[in-house]
């Protein structure tokens, strides 16, 4: 018979860069109440080599779904064949009808998760979210991982942490031709969400070129969407080294552990940073800290607090008239340098 500290997991698990990182807290959580725990995580395809970065993860189990694709049968199959691993709890992260799907297939005996879609007879443990109590992504997760009569918000918030691939870092250092010497400031300009949480790119620009001139170079990293951001900070500031579109994730998380710094919107790639131990410098605009702060105590955070935020839009909704992205355009790159110039090496 198994002990319960060999208590078996799997946890269907978000679908964003961001929220996958914050989701390790889950894991470790599951592993100081379970020591011998296995956590098995079902997620989609890019974030497979993203959690074989946090030791706390067994194994990844591929969902072979895009975001907003239904395919019952598909989903069904899957939760059959994973019936003979013995989970004992699944733990159900997003809250729509659909996600639930495979755990019940996989007949799993305890599955945990919020009230959402009417998933009544998907989940058997179904937990109220109470938002005012629970304000943080984070605490969201972590709490999945409690009892169903603990103690809210939890005391305690592991931080992330994502292991660094020193062999991979040697290995991109050469390929891209980069070299430490000088120190790196990391620039993430992108957000997968929308342009509504992004400072300006001209502002980038600008303080790239100020940073450079004090003595540093700037890496700019980001996927191929990212790449006409990137692109623009370039024109203004020549001398900055663009990786968007050159790298898979796990690269940039090797990479990001070589800068001093970073500085970035609310964002995936601010919360893959925080988890490789850098000293953030956070940029929000339609989003606020408060829901989703980077879960380090080396951060440093740019946000206004207007009467219109948080938003929570992809695009600002106010007519161009009234201001359009005071949010963002009213964070001055004079204030973002010298929070820049403040940080401790």
């Amino acid at each position: 018979m198994r002990s319960s500290e060999a208590r078996r997991f799997l946890v269907v698990g978000p679908s964003w860069v961001g929220d996958m990182v914050m989701a390790q807290s889950l894991f470790i959580t599951l592993r100081q109440r379970y020591p011998e725990a296995l956590i098995d995580v079902i997620a989609p395809k890019w974030s497979g080599d993203l959690l074989g970065r946090m030791p706390e993860v067994n194994d990844y189990i591929e969902m072979p779904l895009g975001q907003g694709q239904f395919e019952l049968g598909v989903r069904y199959r899957l939760g059959r064949s994973l019936r003979g691993r013995g989970y004992d709890q699944a733990i159900i992260i997003p809250r729509s009808w659909k996600s639930a799907v495979v755990p019940a297939a996989a007949t799993i005996p305890q599955r945990t998760g919020y009230r959402g879609e009417m998933r009544y007879g998907l989940l058997n443990d179904i937990r109220p979210l109470d938002k005012q109590v629970l304000t943080q992504t984070v605490q969201r997760y972590v709490a999945l991982g409690l009892v169903d009569d603990a103690p809210l918000p939890p005391v305690e918030i592991p931080r992330p942490h994502l292991n660094v691939d020193r062999t991979n870092q040697t290995a991109l250092m050469e390929h891209l031709s980069l070299s430490v010497d000088v120190p790196v400031i990391g620039f993430m300009p992108g957000a997968e969400y929308g342009p509504a949480k992004c400072w300006p790119i001209e502002y980038y620009g600008e303080l790239a070129n100020r940073l450079i001139n004090e003595g540093y170079q700037v890496w700019l990293f980001g996927s191929p969407k990212d790449g006409p951001s990137c692109a623009g900070i370039s024109a203004i500031a020549p001398q900055v080294v663009d990786l968007s579109g050159k790298t898979r994730l796990v690269d940039v998380v090797d990479l990001i552990a070589l800068c001093k710094l970073v500085v970035c919107n609310d964002s995936g790639l601010m919360h893959v940073a925080a988890a490789t131990g850098r000293h953030v410098v956070a940029l929000y605009g339609s989003s606020t800290p408060d829901y989703t702060p980077p879960l380090t105590p080396k951060a440093d955070i740019c946000y206004l607090g207007l009467e219109c935020s948080p938003c929570f839009e992809r695009e600002c909704p106010l007519d161009i008239s009234r201001g359009h992205l005071q949010c963002l355009y009213n964070i001055p790159v004079d204030s973002v340098f010298e929070h820049c110039r403040r940080v401790k090496w």
